[in-house]
């Protein structure tokens, strides 16, 4: 996958181009960077090719830490019945 397919409208190259950012930004440009994704797009690939591209030469970064949480599995919500689940 090339970088433009990764990153198609800029999203997380800006990011890192932003003195300052904080953890927070970079979560929400990521949120923005995922729903610009093409539905058939394999996310897993595209973050790779976004660590690759980027994180060696941004050490320390916080969208580093980002781009690796969004490799993570998802937690299933735990829901709880009874009493508990309606308060």
């Amino acid at each position: 996958m090339d970088l433009a397919e990764a990153d198609p409208k800029g999203l997380v190259r800006e990011s890192y181009n932003i003195e300052g950012i904080t953890l927070g930004e970079c979560r929400s440009i990521f949120l923005d960077w995922a729903l610009s994704l093409i539905s058939e797009q394999d996310v897993p690939v595209a973050l790779n090719r976004l660590i690759a591209e980027y994180s060696a030469r941004h050490p320390g970064h916080p969208m580093n830490e980002v781009l690796q949480q969004g490799l993570a599995p998802a937690v299933a919500p735990i829901r709880r019945g009874g009493h508990l689940g309606r308060t």
